[in-house]
């Protein structure tokens, strides 16, 4: 399918007008009732989205996972539904349509189609057009003491309008579209949840082997507090402005619980050399950790550094450093015990936060150096057949995901003249 000669047809000449987001959208921001007020979150009624709505439920929601209660409604006011939330900070990017009337956390942008518009945009076009602007988000942000998009520029992000000077027809038009791109989004899932299943399998049988690798009985090994083993060590802050494509290399918190595994030897972002005075570093066998994250998952989530060199870290990271092995002690702190433990040192305020003298008392075992090894060798397999993106079913998951955004961005790259580019 060519994506450009399809849309030459549909609009058979017509045009394409441009429309920044903020003159098609009403623009509010989500937020958390008081956490300390009981009757906020008991009995309630109201869907309130969170990111795990979407983690678990996809991208088009008539329900929450989480209610709230009326008396937790600021002016008593809902999103109306058919409106898309979008994540503005933290995970940038991820969307979803809400077709219920709903609130939703801060993390979120909630979007409104003004009443002038609602008879002129198809709202699952717009959906799948903000698979654009999701895309747009995550180039344009900044990374200071937590990432969020430069909203500046999103009011500005253009929404296309085909034939503009004939409703009728505009709407065919996103229709058609939103009907192919429907029908290519469950022709994708179909091909996907064979491959999909089976992933979830393998990484079961994982989870099942490192959780008994790692569960030594109290008489078999020494268990000591994290605090005991060894000292944790705060980064300093870099942003988003400091980033170059040569300098010192970094590993920012976001990127330890989105792209990095068990363990890295080379960092995916680099700073100004200049800096170098004011960064402090992690050294080779450090155990990096994020202190704030999305879900409690998220915090506290490790790497080891097994480069050859030290390495900066970003302030919400911590560097552990420890006489033992650190894709073991990486390995320790995926284990299912040592999550759930971990859940008790998390602070659930407005951004999730390890309260790191808690978390120093967690106990993890301590077997000689050689069984280190050892367990970590079995594990590594098993990580890079459950894993790694360059191989077996992740590889082909992935590939199927890049040929359907391919299609999808194409069927929606409308003609824009140079001003409007």
């Amino acid at each position: 399918m060519s994506g450009i000669n399809f849309l030459e047809k549909l609009l058979d000449g017509g045009s394409v007008e441009w429309k920044p987001l903020e003159e098609i959208f009403h623009l509010k921001n989500g937020y958390t009732p008081s956490t300390t007020k009981k009757e906020f979150w008991e009995g309630g009624s109201i869907p309130w989205f969170r990111m795990d709505d979407i983690r678990e439920n996809g991208q088009i929601l008539n329900d929450s996972l989480q209610k709230i209660s009326e008396s937790a409604v600021k002016g008593g006011k809902l999103f109306p539904a058919n409106s898309i939330i979008i994540a503005t900070s933290a995970t940038i990017g991820e969307h979803a349509l809400i077709t219920v009337p709903y609130l939703a956390n801060q993390r979120f942008t909630n979007l409104s189609v003004k009443e002038s518009y609602i008879k002129t945009l198809d709202i699952k076009f717009i959906f799948y057009y903000f698979f654009l602007l999701a895309d747009w988000c995550k180039k344009n942000t900044t990374m200071s003491s937590f990432a969020s998009v430069d909203m500046n520029g999103f009011r500005k992000f253009l929404i296309p309008i085909p034939c503009p000077e004939n409703p009728d027809r505009s709407l065919a038009i996103q229709a058609e579209i939103v009907r192919i791109l429907d029908t290519f989004t469950a022709l994708t899932a179909e091909l996907t949840a064979e491959l999909t299943a089976e992933l979830i399998d393998r990484k079961k049988q994982y989870n099942y082997y490192r959780d008994r690798l790692l569960s030594f009985e109290e008489s078999e090994v020494e268990w000591k507090p994290l605090g005991e083993i060894g000292e944790f060590i705060r980064g300093k802050r870099f942003t988003k402005a400091d980033y170059v494509d040569n300098g010192i290399q970094v590993i920012h918190y976001g990127e330890i619980y989105t792209r990095y595994g068990v363990s890295t030897s080379h960092s995916l972002s680099q700073v100004r050399a200049e800096m170098a005075a004011s960064l402090r570093y992690a050294e080779p066998g450090d155990v990096v950790i994020t202190d704030v994250g999305e879900t409690v998952e998220d915090v506290g989530k490790a790497v080891a550094w097994i480069g050859t060199k030290k390495i900066a870290i970003h302030d919400h990271c911590y560097a552990f450093r420890h006489p033992m092995n650190p894709k073991f002690i990486s390995y320790c702190m995926q284990a299912t015990s040592f999550i759930a433990e971990k859940a008790k040192y998390v602070a659930r305020t407005k951004v999730n936060t390890l309260l790191i003298n808690g978390f120093s008392k967690i106990s993890i075992p301590v077997p000689p150096l050689e069984e280190q090894a050892r367990i970590v060798a079995i594990l590594d397999k098993f990580d890079t057949l459950t894993h790694s993106i360059s191989e077996g079913l992740p590889r082909e998951i992935a590939l199927r995901q890049k040929q359907y955004e391919y299609y999808r961005d194409l069927l929606l790259s409308f003609p824009k003249t140079k001003e409007e580019q």
